[in-house]
């Protein structure tokens, strides 16, 4: 692995981009997913992860991602955010089956312990008290306990501050991963306001209009919820030098400043550049393959 001269490790940017004859195109689109031990990225077409294992060496792993109703993945508005969060949890499985090696992040004891609190404390709110937006507003609040326990983890924390670091300087064409803010704008942490004013909102009115509603009403809420999320959330990255788009990222820069990621060390740069590398070359590897499709 290259290393700058301040320690840290390099970033294929730009120059790794123009070894591999892509030096002219716009940057491809990525997101991530921070592991207890390494990073999960997403790119148009593949995954990539990188973890360090228990004999501190980095295994690397890639393939396809699945696609799910690829005709309606990119052009349905409300429909197309709930798709794609569905890929990306989809590909969650398949990465630990091709990495033994690799720790999710509800992958502890006290995480999965939080959840199954988390449901019962919702469920006990629902039963006994009245639906206004001040309880629905506590269960929204409640469900995001369980993040709040993972992140605890001082590792997760560390590789969600790799994943934004490591993408956030391929997107700038740099090569020092550490010079790159540990916060982006893109993370899902800016969902989570408008997901839960939103999810409080329907239900509220759910529970107005149909005197039981039912799971599946409640599972149409809370879609519906997530796909105005996602795209008020797409809609503030394409305009994000306008003040509306700064006021909506605002909450969620400020969960990554203050809880939900740290700065890494050398050495959790490391396994996120390595990811990185691994997502590139896929990705110019599939958009060299006439016969692979890009949704």
């Amino acid at each position: 692995m290259t290393e700058q001269e301040n320690g840290s490790p390099a970033a294929p940017g730009r120059e790794a981009e123009e070894a591999a004859g892509s030096g002219s195109r716009k940057p491809i689109r990525l997101g991530g997913m921070a592991l207890r031990n390494g990073l999960l990225i997403h790119g148009p077409t593949h995954w990539a992860a990188a973890v360090r294992d228990s004999d501190g060496e980095i295994q690397v792993a890639s393939e396809a991602k699945p696609v799910l109703a690829p005709q309606l993945a990119g052009r349905v508005p409300l429909l197309r955010g709930p798709l794609k969060l569905a890929e990306a949890m989809a590909v969650v499985p398949i990465v630990r089956r091709r990495m033994p090696a690799a720790r999710l992040p509800f992958e502890d004891s006290r995480v999965i312990a939080a959840i199954v609190a988390t449901l019962a404390a919702s469920a006990a709110l629902r039963r006994r008290v009245p639906a206004t937006a001040l309880r629905e507003g506590l269960i929204q609040a409640i469900g995001v306990v369980p993040a709040l326990v993972a992140l605890r983890d001082q590792d997760l924390a560390a590789y969600h501050g790799v994943e934004h670091k490591a993408i956030g300087a391929y997107e700038s064409g740099s090569d020092d991963p550490a010079s790159a803010p540990k916060e982006h704008r893109r993370c899902g942490s800016n969902l989570i306001a408008p997901m839960v004013v939103l999810s409080a909102g329907g239900t509220v009115l759910l529970e107005r209009l149909v005197e039981k509603p039912g799971p599946i009403a409640r599972a149409g809420v809370g879609l519906g919820g997530a796909g105005i999320a996602v795209e008020m959330f797409a809609w503030s990255d394409r305009h994000s030098d306008t003040a509306l788009a700064r006021a909506f990222h605002t909450p969620g820069h400020e969960i990554q400043r203050l809880i939900a990621t740290r700065e890494p060390t050398p050495q959790q740069l490391e396994v996120g550049v390595a990811a990185l590398a691994e997502i590139l070359r896929v990705e110019n590897a599939a958009s060299n393959d006439p016969g692979t499709t890009s949704y």
